[in-house]
């Protein structure tokens, strides 16, 4: 992804839905929801790590099809970056197919929701607001590793829809 595809990064129970959502409302657009949240739905559980690298696939499939179909930005909410992430929190490594599916993805804009929102228990997802802080600073490591410049969004929600907006605005000048 490239072009007008922004990428919502960011723990669990950091806002990056309802961003996603209110981003797409704002600039009369679409988002793409996060495809994990629906395969815990669909199947009660979370993902076993075989099926990390599908989840990702269709992660990347709704972006590709959104993109075909709407001309404006792009909202992404995760990307395969934050399902490798998980995988390597969780099962100690990362398939080499979703690491390099992960790494390689490009976005116009990466956003990352800092966890200095209340945490909220939501279901099968959400652990813990210390694994949330972990992950987080997981995330802001491996996306220096890989040398990707990232708009670090924190306060509430209207100051993140501030800071997204002059985010877009600087990428349009």
């Amino acid at each position: 992804m490239t072009g007008r595809s922004v990428a919502i990064l960011g723990a669990e129970s950091t806002g990056k839905s309802t961003l996603a959502a209110a981003l797409a409302h704002r600039h009369g657009t679409v988002w793409v929801p996060e495809y994990l949240r629906e395969f815990v739905d669909v199947h009660q559980r979370t993902p076993h790590e075989h099926e990390q690298l599908g989840i990702a696939q269709m992660q990347v499939a709704r972006e590709a099809d959104a993109a075909t179909h709407h001309a404006g930005w792009l909202f992404c909410d995760t990307t395969p970056l934050m399902t490798a992430l998980y995988s390597e929190f969780y099962f100690g490594r990362v398939d080499a197919v979703l690491a390099t599916l992960a790494a390689t993805r490009c976005y116009a804009l990466t956003l990352v929701t800092a966890p200095d929102t209340p945490w909220i228990a939501d279901g099968l997802q959400r652990e813990s607001a210390s694994v949330r802080l972990s992950v987080h600073a997981r995330l802001i490591c491996l996306l220096k590793q890989l040398d990707c410049d990232y708009q670090l969004l924190t306060g509430d929600f209207p100051e993140r829809l501030q800071q997204v907006d002059h985010a877009l605005r600087r990428l349009i000048d």
